[in-house]
């Protein structure tokens, strides 16, 4: 059954009380509306598959609105590589089936917002990253009479309606920190649905910067407060400029948008994250977000800042790199697991997004036209921590390598929707191994093997396993002295093939040239009316010693430290666990962290207590730091 969307009235009253600082919702008895209010169930992203959507490249479901507003935009012989090409949300939407049935569970969607309608150097705005009114939609993506304002589009609604029925979850892909460039003679002119407010060189009211362009890419200052490639830069001093942006995302989410993509965060200020991060939980407490900082890695000590203090992940360019450098340049899987044993840089590894490619680079296979190393890129991409995220056509081996294959030549048209592809049925496979194996989605992965070919390792988590070998090179036979797998017959969930462990080794591994072999062993589910997913961040441990939550209730052993509940190790910096709560449902609770030694007196954090009050079902997440 299709969802009827909130009406005007309804969002726009939401929206006023939001900005006024209160949460709408039915009138309840205080305790239960500030029940609701604080601790409103998350949505657990790490179990997603993403699949990334340029809409003007996707897919034409409404060829009546190709022309739009400016003809001259619009290119029907799809050979001007800056124009628009006739993707719109009509298309996204007869195609949900298809990616659907491919294990795609969350689509991230490229702004949709209306963007200046003319021609700078040849090129529109398809890309919508010129945006001139945040709370309209562009023409080209919706029906060729109707309306754009995003309280009367129709054609969006649709598309939030019908994926929802199936399951999926929408990602709007949101620009902060820009708007538009100058386009023959017109810079930053920005509308509230309409209305004009705001504009670069009638700068009254100081929306924005007025520094010049960015010439030094190490100052951060310059990264904050000047322009990048000429692009209007909102000043986020500006009260005003932080209500209007601040009010229009409300108001997506509002029409059942439930995760934002977030561009260019390096060149805003952290405070202004953090305030932004707030407000929109504050408003919809269950989305999720992640940001663009462009070629972020753990090496890079303010990338990893912000992703452990902004409030929300970012885009694993570190990883993407690693993997490029060993399945397209011929580098060794040292590269990658270099960059994984520094995971423990990071609050929450597992939460950051993973991806072999993007609309800013060029595609996988303008690199290395090889299918078969594309399917093991995909794969490790899919079974590696983190959550996955494939950049459109991929599954159809769609590429363009002109220049390099570089942008905009990494964002040709969709062309086959073939059901039958390797890479379609793999990632169909592996978002439900994802779904079903809590290991892939939230534990810990651990090197086994390897070599500059070879790469062997284990997804952990309390006694589900997922152990992964990834052969890039020629036929070659290893053993697995320790593979943390239970003794047994184990068959491979690629290539149908049976393997025996004995004594915890994989011994007389074969692997063909370029294959994978995937051993997956699902053990028993965290059971109860309540479900707590809990992490804490600090603890320094050693060998031998375990983190464990202990509190006043009956699951947490009633501040019997030997009855606490013991969480997983992830890595150096993160522990996590599930904790089931049936008695003590819905009811407020006290509890602290400590730590097991063996040998030694146990080690509790320094506070009092910490108190959550707990849903009375479902799941919620706790956030924590170890308190010294």
């Amino acid at each position: 059954m299709v969802e009827t969307p909130p009406s005007r009235a309804e969002i726009e009253a939401k929206a006023a009380s939001a900005a006024a600082g209160f949460h709408t919702a039915e009138v309840k008895p205080v305790q239960e509306a500030e029940f609701e209010f604080l601790f409103t169930r998350a949505i657990e992203f790490r179990q997603e598959t993403i699949y990334f959507i340029i809409i003007d490249r996707f897919n034409d479901g409404d060829s009546s609105n190709n022309e739009g507003p400016n003809p001259e935009l619009y290119d029907a012989t799809r050979t001007k590589w800056g124009k628009y090409w006739g993707g719109d949300l009509q298309g996204i939407i007869d195609k949900l089936d298809y990616l659907k049935g491919m294990g795609v569970t969350a689509i991230w969607i490229s702004p949709i917002f209306e963007q200046v309608e003319d021609l700078q150097f040849e090129s529109a705005a398809m890309h919508g990253y010129w945006t001139k009114d945040f709370k309209r939609i562009n023409p080209r993506f919706v029906g060729k009479d109707e309306k754009t304002s995003l309280f009367t589009c129709a054609v969006f609604d649709q598309l939030i309606a019908e994926m929802h029925a199936r399951g999926m979850k929408l990602i709007l892909d949101i620009v902060c920190n820009h708007s538009s460039p100058d386009v023959n003679g017109h810079k930053g002119e920005l509308y509230d649905d309409g209305v004009l407010i705001a504009d670069f060189y009638n700068d009254t009211n100081n929306w924005y910067h007025h520094y010049g362009e960015v010439t030094d890419w190490e100052d951060q200052w310059q990264l904050e407060n000047r322009e990048m490639s000429g692009l209007a830069d909102f000043n986020e001093n500006n009260h005003e400029f932080r209500q209007y942006i601040k009010t229009a995302i409300k108001l997506w989410l509002d029409r059942g948008v439930d995760a934002l993509r977030v561009d260019t965060v390096k060149h805003m200020p952290l405070w202004f994250w953090q305030e932004f991060t707030a407000d929109m939980r504050t408003h919809k407490p269950s989305v999720f977000m992640f940001g663009e900082w462009g070629f972020s890695k753990p090496q890079d000590r303010r990338s990893v800042h912000f992703a452990n203090q902004s409030g929300m992940s970012i885009l694993d360019f570190g990883l993407c790199d690693a993997i490029r450098a060993v399945f397209c340049k011929g580098g060794g899987f040292h590269a990658i697991e270099e960059i994984l044993a520094l995971d423990y840089l990071y609050d929450t590894a597992t939460e950051l997004i993973t991806f072999i490619d993007n609309h800013d680079m060029p595609r996988f296979q303008s690199l290395n036209t090889d299918p078969k190393m594309l399917r093991l890129a995909v794969n490790l991409m899919a079974t590696c921590r983190g959550i996955p995220c494939l950049y459109y056509g991929t599954e159809q081996y769609l590429h363009n390598d002109t220049n390099g294959g570089n942008d905009p030549h990494n964002r040709p048209m969709m062309q086959k929707w073939d059901t039958d592809t390797q890479i379609y049925k793999d990632l169909q496979l592996f978002s439900k191994l994802r779904r079903l194996n809590p290991a892939v989605s939230l534990g810990s992965q651990v090197q086994k093997y390897i070599t500059s070919d070879v790469y062997c390792y284990l997804r952990r988590y309390r006694d589900s396993r997922c152990f992964v070998a990834v052969n890039k090179g020629e036929p070659v036979t290893i053993d697995v002295e320790s593979t943390d797998l239970e003794d047994g017959e184990y068959s491979c969930l690629l290539t149908k093939r049976r393997f025996e462990v004995k004594d915890g080794k994989l011994l007389g591994l074969h692997l063909g040239a370029k294959e994978m072999v995937v051993l997956s062993y699902i053990g028993e589910r965290v059971k109860g009316k309540t479900i707590a997913r809990v992490q804490v961040n600090g603890a320094v441990t050693k060998p031998g010693e375990t983190i464990v939550v202990t509190g006043d209730c009956p699951e947490l052993g009633n501040w019997d430290l030997s009855k606490a509940y013991a969480l997983e190790y992830i890595n150096a910096n993160t522990w996590f666990g599930e904790i089931p709560f049936t008695e003590s449902a819905g009811k407020a609770i006290a509890f602290k962290y400590a730590m097991w030694r063996e040998n030694q007196e146990p080690l509790r954090e320094n506070l009092v207590c910490r108190r959550w009050i707990l849903a009375k079902e479902g799941t919620v997440k706790w956030r924590d730091t170890w308190a010294v």
